[in-house]
């Protein structure tokens, strides 16, 4: 496998993941969904809330259709802002140029104001009142502690882990919550190492220790949470829903006063999906077709299943390379050679 292989299998393992968890997105009951996918793991695309009535379940905001302009195939908004800085790089050109937020901004209005398609986060909405009220870029975002990873692209653009780290940083432009920002840079500099030639697991490890407190923490929690998940000699390991409990049982509950509390590990905060990202990550990355059955796995579970696939998928997807990934899902993703097109011309891919 070579090291093109590896960065096509980071974006694509990224968009792909994003794209099966679209039918279930912000749907909160693993059993629900795993009856409504016929008690088996999803296979296909699904369209929003497909299966289930045409919406899921977002606790705290209620059962609706959360990407109403979107059909199976296509992707949520973690895919679309992906997608969004993909088209971005592409258009800055060849050789690498540095990152720029306000070069980025016109390209970013100009899509969310021609069909989006998608949930339009809060932090975004914020985001773009900001711009419209004169905020500089530098004060733009909001408090919110979820972890949006809109880089991936970028493995394609950049090689070197501290641009990586930054980049990453700063497409997430939307938020300030330190918590959300080093969840992107935590990932940006494993999905790097993996695309050179580490494992996963010393990634991990490593990226860790170098970022230390709150990640150092998180992933010292995901490991031990892996190592019961998977010893047989454990009640955890018996369970059918398995990784939806290990998911959740990784988390505080979270009471926000809108209608029932949740488990924070399903939801959108980065206490919860990084550990959880790191779960899936170190359960299948020694597992036999394990980046497909990652992706699987992570939809199954359900929440914001969509924030975590695009960290599950982007290190598995570098680890097992672009020729692991599911034809099927791949050539059937709706974007699939617009997707090819744009990454051929990132520097790192250039024929």
């Amino acid at each position: 496998m070579n090291k093109q292989d590896r960065i096509r299998g980071s974006f694509f393992g990224a968009i792909v993941g994003d794209a099966l968890c679209l039918g279930s997105h912000y749907e909160y009951d693993a059993q629900k969904i795993w009856k409504a996918y016929g008690n088996a793991p999803i296979s296909k695309f699904m369209s929003p809330g497909e299966m289930m009535g045409g919406q899921t379940h977002g606790i705290g905001w209620g059962e609706r259709n959360y990407h109403p302009g979107k059909k199976a195939g296509g992707t949520t908004d973690y895919g679309d802002y992906n997608i969004l800085i993909l088209e971005h790089l592409a258009n800055m050109g060849s050789p690498a140029k540095e990152f720029s937020v306000d070069e980025l901004i016109p390209h970013w209005k100009k899509r969310l104001e021609n069909g989006w398609g998608s949930w339009i986060c809060t932090m975004t909405k914020t985001t773009y009142e900001q711009i419209r009220v004169g905020v500089e870029t530098k004060h733009l975002g909001g408090p919110s502690n979820a972890m949006a990873i809109r880089h991936v692209a970028a493995h394609a653009y950049y090689d070197n882990e501290d641009t990586l780290a930054q980049v990453a940083r700063q497409s997430m432009f939307t938020h300030k919550e330190s918590s959300a920002l080093g969840g992107g840079e935590f990932f940006a500099r494993v999905t790097n190492r993996v695309i050179n030639g580490q494992t996963p697991g010393d990634a991990i490890e490593e990226v860790a220790i170098l970022m230390g407190g709150f990640f150092e923490s998180k992933t010292a929690q995901a490991i031990a949470k892996h190592k019961e998940a998977t010893d047989p000699t454990t009640e955890l390991s018996k369970e059918q829903f398995v990784d939806d409990l290990s998911i959740t049982s990784m988390a505080r509950l979270w009471d926000i006063g809108r209608s029932e509390p949740i488990r924070v590990g399903k939801a959108s905060p980065t206490e919860g999906t990084l550990p959880g990202s790191i779960y899936f990550i170190l359960k299948y990355a020694n597992e036999e077709d394990g980046l497909n059955r990652a992706l699987q796995a992570n939809a199954m579970v359900g929440g914001d299943n969509a924030s975590r696939s695009i960290a599950i998928g982007m290190v598995l997807g570098a680890y097992f390379g672009i020729d692991a990934l599911n034809k099927e899902w791949k050539e059937s993703l709706e974007q699939n050679e617009y997707c090819e097109e744009l990454l051929s011309k990132l520097p790192l891919l250039q024929a």
